[in-house]
């Protein structure tokens, strides 16, 4: 259970919550936005004193019961209540895919030769790109170190946005940050989170998203890619897991058939220059 971590997330939803949102006057001056400690332990039918400690990160460990009479309360969506479970030291499974998917999403990137996809971790490691993936957003590093960790690169050094238009910049960067918010309460902040997020959290931009404490899962998603031979292009990302999370499919469906088409055509030469230059590469 990550007690400090848990009593910041209830302290940040309470904060977003109306008290007409949950059926209660808003009639009084309030010295703070959101809902009163008070009114939360009433909502999720719990004592104000132990709802106090769990908001100071004290207390017992609570019952699942408790957390999702906390997420009712806090009008939490999935991804939230999800995050919420992890925090307090629960398990929460994604699905019922085989145990060996790691291995299996690779056998099935490799059968999508006419769509572009790519491996990555929960953490945004990249581990693999197929053919028509480099063509559209380039070749990205693979490996263990921080010039393959797309999210890193992506805060850290400004040539790693060049591929995403500039309008799309803030989502990307908060959907970045809720998702590895999520991945780090999974994870129990093992070595490897912990790692990336004490030197992602050096990075003002970071920082700032990351005290925000949103959490959430990607799951349908539209960018729009400036691809260098072939411009402006919408694409859809969509994300398969893997049963303990920790990998994921992600394949792009541009929005025009067309595009695929052009993509096949292009020449090799045209994208297989290796992504701009890294940030780690530039402190070297």
């Amino acid at each position: 259970m990550n007690q400090t971590e848990l009593g910041s997330f209830l302290r940040s939803r309470r904060g977003k919550i109306r008290p007409p949102d949950v059926g209660l006057p808003d009639c009084s001056r309030r010295r703070v936005p959101g809902l009163r400690r008070d009114e939360v332990a009433r909502l999720s039918e719990m004592s104000v004193d132990y709802y106090v400690e769990l908001e100071q990160g004290r207390g017992q460990s609570p019952s699942d019961q408790i957390l999702m009479s906390l997420a009712q309360a806090l009008r939490l969506n999935a991804d939230e209540t999800t995050y919420l479970m992890h925090l307090a030291g629960y398990r929460v499974p994604i699905g019922d895919e085989p145990i060996k998917m790691q291995e299996a999403l690779l056998q099935l990137l490799d059968r999508l030769a006419d769509t572009p996809a790519m491996v990555i971790t929960d953490l945004h490691q990249v581990v693999m790109q197929n053919r028509l993936s480099k063509a559209l957003i380039g070749v990205h590093p693979t490996g263990g170190g921080l010039e393959a960790n797309f999210a890193y690169q992506w805060f850290a050094s400004p040539a790693a946005r060049k591929r995403f238009s500039a309008g799309d910049h803030p989502r990307q960067s908060r959907a970045l940050v809720s998702d590895l918010r999520a991945a780090c309460a999974r994870r129990g902040n093992d070595r490897a989170s912990a790692n990336l997020i004490s030197r992602l959290r050096h990075i003002s931009e970071f920082e700032a998203l990351w005290s925000a404490h949103e959490v959430g899962v990607p799951h349908e998603q539209r960018k729009r890619i400036l691809n260098p031979a072939l411009g402006v292009v919408t694409v859809s990302f969509n994300t398969l897991y893997t049963a303990d999370a920790e990998q994921r499919l992600l394949w792009m469906a541009p929005v025009e058939e067309r595009v695929l088409d052009r993509l096949r055509e292009l020449d090799e030469e045209a994208w297989t220059t290796s992504h701009p230059e890294s940030a780690v590469a530039a402190q070297v």
